[in-house]
């Protein structure tokens, strides 16, 4: 890729740039975005997170603040470095070990056995009648074409796969599925695509497949990769349900803990959503992992701060209902975030064995976050021991902490904690969480910055779904999904916004309006259903003085 020709960088947010490379599907612009994906991976400074390379754009993640530089211009100092990747011709023949960015594809597809109809395909039979075909018919088209990978996303190892046949597209359904089976095989439109996990969707299915295409046992945890060949192959019913039976399935939860014998805690009480999060797993979005971790990384990061952890140390995220829990182990613990009935904020203090702390019900804010003292001590998964709770991995057993659970704490490395109550985290209500304009922001009649808009109880750790003047879009073309990051503001057919957050998905079809500033992301976390909130607008400079110090001189 000598010459990488013409291209467009625009901010995603804050802290990630979006190249485009060509438009729509097309399988020579997924090469050249391949190609220069691979060439900023291999030769990244440590300021970038991630890179991910889909249809015809890459996404490069950074961090501003060390990104920022002696100029204090954080997207100037990423987009330069991505252009010097692009014009180096460094990365013609460039293989990145274990991460699937090969340049050139390998010519022999990967075969993926499917079992069409019946009920494993509900959708066929309409899928058919729309088409003018037979079911007979449709299921041949589609085993007999040949596709390619383009991206990766939606949840962790989805493919959106281009090759299906003209003839077999068909729009997807009006109101998705709550529960879509995993392994299920759907039409999207123009493309086609299998859902790895149980999860909600909307395509049209006309088949399953028993084969695991997320394991977080695997490297790279997907099994496909944007570029990848794939060819379907018909089975029987019989030879799905015994290779079915042989697999390990990823919809059960991933490595079960044994009770400890040296727990810190145990969980009396649960409460009402009760989990371990970091500050996120990096480097996995081009296998479709979320980035997840703490909804308020600032209350994380002070909480562990008062016990003289690292800021990223493992914590338990607590919301609205809080848990009781009973302190097996005499230790140092303190709670950051949100208020809650009988428990103390913004200090550290000492537990003994046999004592109990009961959270009572949320007062202020959604979110708190209990830090002990070296940390919960979990299996990290994937670089983190953050809880993805649709993928049902990381922190414990990958799932909410029920009663009966039992936690140990890592070991305590003698450093220097953060003294004063109240002194490192002041929830104060926002009258404005403020943005940056999206790419179709102009495609919409009505405002949306300045407008007041309600928190929907259809909210959680994936995104917030927000009430109010519908916004209807205007003009503009289908969309091609495209990268979207915690915070990105989502536009979906009905008009009311969705704002994405920790484990929002990798990529999204929806018209982008806004992108919430990653200063404002720990308002986000400490919204509760029924809240007024109201998005003002500011430019990419303002968002990134928001993040660095104050300039010294």
């Amino acid at each position: 890729m000598e010459n990488p020709g013409p291209m467009t960088l625009e901010a995603l947010g804050d802290s990630a740039v979006v190249v485009s490379l060509g438009s729509g599907i097309d399988e020579s612009a997924l090469l050249r975005a391949r190609s220069l994906a691979a060439a900023v991976w291999r030769i990244r400074a440590p300021a970038i997170l991630d890179v991910v390379a889909a249809f015809s754009t890459v996404a490069v993640y950074y961090d501003p603040v060390r990104f920022a530089g002696y100029s204090g211009k954080p997207f100037e100092n990423v987009c330069r470095f991505i252009q010097d990747c692009a014009a180096g011709g460094q990365f013609a023949k460039v293989d990145v070990p274990g991460r699937g960015q090969l340049l050139q594809p390998d010519p022999v597809p990967i075969e993926i056995p499917v079992c069409y109809g019946g009920d494993f395909g509900p959708d066929l039979a309409e899928l058919a009648a729309h088409c003018g075909l037979t079911p007979e018919e449709v299921c041949r088209r589609h085993w007999g074409a040949d596709y390619v990978v383009h991206a990766i996303g939606f949840v962790p190892g989805f493919p959106y796969l281009a090759g299906l046949p003209s003839g077999l597209a068909m729009p997807r359904r009006a109101t998705p599925r709550v529960a879509v089976p995993a392994g299920s095989v759907g039409i999207g439109g123009a493309q086609t695509g299998v859902y790895p996990f149980v999860t909600p969707g909307g395509w049209q299915i006309l088949g399953r497949t028993p084969v695991q295409l997320f394991s977080t046992e695997r490297s790279p945890p997907s099994l496909l990769q944007a570029g990848d060949r794939v060819k379907f192959r018909a089975i029987p019913a019989e030879e799905f349900e015994r290779q079915w039976g042989h697999a390990a399935r990823i919809d059960l939860p991933v490595g079960r803990q044994s009770l400890p014998p040296d727990a810190f805690l145990e969980v009396i009480r649960p409460g009402l959503m009760t989990t371990v999060q970091d500050l996120g797993r990096t480097g996995y979005r081009s296998s479709g992992v979320p980035l997840s971790g703490a909804m308020d990384a600032k209350a994380l990061r002070c909480a562990n701060l008062l016990v003289g952890n690292a800021e990223g140390a493992a914590a338990l995220e607590i919301t609205l209902l809080g848990p009781e829990i009973e302190f097996l182990q005499d230790g140092l613990v303190a709670v950051e975030g949100g208020g809650f009935e009988g428990v103390k904020r913004g200090e550290a203090r000492n537990v003994r064995a046999g004592e109990r702390l009961k959270f009572g019900a949320c007062n202020r804010g959604c979110r708190a976050y209990l830090a002990v003292a070296g940390g919960f001590d979990v299996a990290p998964v994937l670089g983190s021991r953050s809880t993805y709770l649709r993928g049902g991995f990381g922190g414990f057993e990958g799932r909410a902490l029920k009663a009966g659970d039992r936690l140990r704490r890592g070991r305590v490395v003698p450093c220097t904690r953060a003294e004063g109550a109240g002194t490192l985290y002041n929830l104060t209500p926002s009258p404005a969480i403020r943005a940056l304009r999206g790419a179709h922001a102009g495609e919409f009649g009505e405002p949306f910055f300045g407008v007041e808009f309600k928190v929907s109880q259809q909210s959680d750790r994936m995104g917030l779904r927000l009430s109010g003047s519908a916004l209807q879009r205007t003009g503009g073309r289908e969309l091609v999904s495209g990268a979207v990051v915690p915070g990105t503001v989502q536009i979906p057919p009905d008009g009311q916004p969705i704002v994405l957050a920790a484990d929002a998905q990798t990529i999204g079809g929806y018209p982008q309006a806004a992108h919430v500033i990653a200063a404002d992301l720990p308002l986000l976390g400490q919204l509760r259903p029924g809240d007024s909130v109201v998005f003002k607008e500011v430019t990419l400079t303002e968002a990134h003085a928001a993040l660095l110090p104050p300039a010294v001189g």
